[in-house]
This record gives C-alpha cells, sequence and structure tokens, in this order.
C-alpha cells in the first residue's frame, strides 16, 4: 500500500465520524485501536473494523484492542465469554506446570479467536512484566507471577495460543514495568535498581521472547540506564537494552503517549519516542484535538529502520487465520474448572 503515518490512534464513538473519517483519510495511520467506548455489540463491531478497512482501502488494515483478560477486557460477557487475568494461569503453573502452558495456550486461542470473528487483528498482550512485591496495581494479576521461568514458559504459550487464534501479539511493557511502584498513567515511575539485577530478572523474559513481531514499551524511568528520559523516549533504553541486550528486532511501539507519565506536549512526545527509537507511537482516548497535534509532527511514513519490521508484521497480518480444535474450549474447560469457573459459561 502507499505510505503510512507510523501512527495508531483510537476514535470516539460506535461509528466512524465525517470528521474522524476526513482525518484519518488524510493522515493514513498505520493502524487503529479500540476501546470499551467503540463497542456495543457484535454486529456493530464487526460493521465499525470493517468500514475502517473499506474506507482505508487496506483489506488488511491493523486494528489492535487490549483484551487480555480479567480487569483488562474492553469486550465483555455476554458479547464474547470471560476469560481470566493472566496471573490465574500463573497460579496453576505453580502446581501443575503442564496443565498452566496448556491451559494458556488455549485460553489464548480461544480469546484470540473471539477477535478474529469480529475484525481485531492484533492483541496487545501479554504482559511479560514481573509481579513482585513492590509491583504497581496498574499491572497486579496482569502478570503471570514473579519468577522469569514462568513468565517465560506462560508468554510462549498464549504468544503460540494467539496465533493459533488468528490474532498477533503485542509483548509489553519494555523492557519490564515490575518493579513500577507507581501507575505509569499518572506519573512516570522511577525504578532505581542496578543493571544487573534488571538484566537478570526484569529484563530476561523479553530476551528469552524476542522473537515476538510486536513489542510496546512502558513508560519508565530507569535511574541506572537513562535518568534523564523516560524509556520511551530513552535513545539508551531503546538502543542499549531492548534492542541490543534483549535482542528484540520487532516492530516496537510506544505505550499511549497521553499517558500522564510522558512530560511535554504531544509534539514533543512524538518526536521524543520517534527520535529514541520507537517505530510506532500509540494515541489512544481518540481526542481529536491531541490526535490533530500528533498529526502535525508525525512523518508521513515510517524511518529506513521501522519500515522492514513494519512490512513483516504487515506480511503476517494478511495470512492470518482462526484454526483453533473443536475441542479447545471442553479442554480448557476443564483444566480451568476449579480456579476459574467461569471457563464452565461458554457463550
Amino acid at each position: 500500500m502507499s505510505d503510512f503515518s507510523p501512527a495508531i490512534f483510537g476514535l470516539q464513538g460506535l461509528t466512524l465520524s465525517d470528521e474522524e473519517a476526513a482525518f484519518f483519510h488524510d493522515v493514513r495511520p498505520w493502524g487503529i485501536i479500540l476501546f470499551a467506548r467503540n463497542i456495543e455489540s457484535r454486529d456493530q463491531l464487526r460493521a465499525l473494523t470493517d468500514d475502517f478497512r473499506e474506507k482505508s482501502g487496506n483489506a488488511h488494515l491493523p486494528i489492535l484492542i487490549d483484551q487480555e483478560g480479567g480487569r483488562v477486557a474492553r469486550l465483555k460477557p455476554p458479547l464474547v465469554p470471560a476469560y481470566p487475568p493472566m496471573g490465574l494461569y500463573g497460579e496453576l503453573f505453580e502446581k501443575d506446570k503442564a496443565a498452566a502452558v496448556e491451559a494458556a495456550r488455549l485460553g489464548a486461542a480461544l480469546l484470540a479467536q473471539d477477535l478474529f470473528a469480529l475484525g481485531i487483528s492484533i492483541n496487545c498482550a501479554p504482559c511479560l512484566d514481573l509481579r513482585l512485591p513492590e509491583t504497581s496495581d496498574v499491572i497486579g494479576d496482569r502478570a503471570f507471577g514473579d519468577d522469569v521461568e514462568r513468565v517465560v514458559a506462560l508468554g510462549r504459550a498464549v504468544i503460540d495460543g494467539f496465533d493459533m487464534g488468528g490474532v498477533m501479539p503485542v509483548v509489553k511493557h519494555m523492557p519490564g514495568h515490575g518493579r513500577a511502584t507507581v501507575d505509569s498513567h499518572d506519573e512516570l515511575p522511577c525504578i532505581d535498581s542496578d543493571r544487573d539485577t534488571l538484566r537478570q530478572s526484569d529484563f530476561e523474559p523479553f530476551k528469552q521472547l524476542n522473537d515476538a513481531l510486536l513489542g510496546m514499551t512502558g513508560h519508565l524511568l530507569f535511574t541506572a540506564i537513562d535518568e534523564g528520559a523516560a524509556s520511551t523516549c530513552s535513545k539508551t533504553v531503546i538502543g542499549n537494552i531492548i534492542r541490543n541486550h534483549i535482542g528484540f528486532d520487532g516492530v516496537l511501539m510506544s505505550d499511549d503517549i497521553s499517558m500522564s507519565a510522558l512530560a511535554g506536549d504531544m509534539g514533543a512526545r512524538v518526536t521524543g519516542a520517534l527520535k529514541a527509537g520507537c517505530d510506532m507511537v500509540l494515541h489512544c482516548n481518540g481526542d481529536m484535538a491531541e490526535m490533530q497535534a500528533v498529526a502535525e509532527i508525525l512523518p508521513s511514513k515510517p524511518s529506513i529502520d521501522a519500515a522492514p519490521r513494519i512490512a513483516r508484521v504487515d506480511e503476517a497480518l494478511a495470512s492470518l487465520e482462526s484454526d483453533v480444535p473443536k475441542g479447545a474450549r471442553k479442554v480448557w474447560g476443564e483444566i480451568m474448572a476449579d480456579i476459574f469457573p467461569e471457563s464452565q459459561n461458554a457463550v
């Protein structure tokens, strides 16, 4: 397709307004992200995703959502079945590793199958952050657990499950949100741990799962690495840690640049993230004035470094298929029955 801006935007309501349609036509963002405010019914949502693709002229336009399970679920029953927070798979892992891995894989596949049927192609999950005693509740049970082995095993299972269900995952929040004691939606977390500690723990799940095609930053200040810039806007964190140490060569998108953890106006945030090495900026709230401010500073096409990474994702999006075995929900429900009774309420 023709050039596009390296951005992902949200929208305000249940349908695409004329103003939004004109904005997206002019700016040509790479993708769109959906929230609960955009969802009323299955038919409405499918019509919305179809409308986006028809108006964009891109049959494989990336349409994203945060559908992790638990409290982070933009789609809720009865539109789709309930799925557990990822932390429940982590609890099961302590008792039965093999069962937990299978449950995580099948649960992710079923969740992805739901999204695929509604025209959603990318799910911003799983969180590969560690859940430590000091971890802010903004992560909490969204994380698999406090040890690298568990996070890697279950993270890989969820990634494989999403692939089976026909949806691409986004690993987050790079290079690790677990030591943040505050919510980055509200303020910038300051992490004072030394490099060796971070390399052996927080960074390690991302390193072991570095073959993911899509990743998202966290807005975090690592004082031992770059005390002058949030990770999303830090060349040192992105270059030295995410690209070199972790070895991630997928598309790196920022976390939502409208979050209060970042300083400066929208233009400064966009410039900071892209100059630091993010391939894509994410802006979620659908506020037109903010989106216009982002668009004013956005380049009309990705950077030379980002282009081949994005092309790999676009190629993968064009070949997505949902192929979940018919008995998957029954097997998943049997494994999860005691720990997540809602697994019995198949829709």
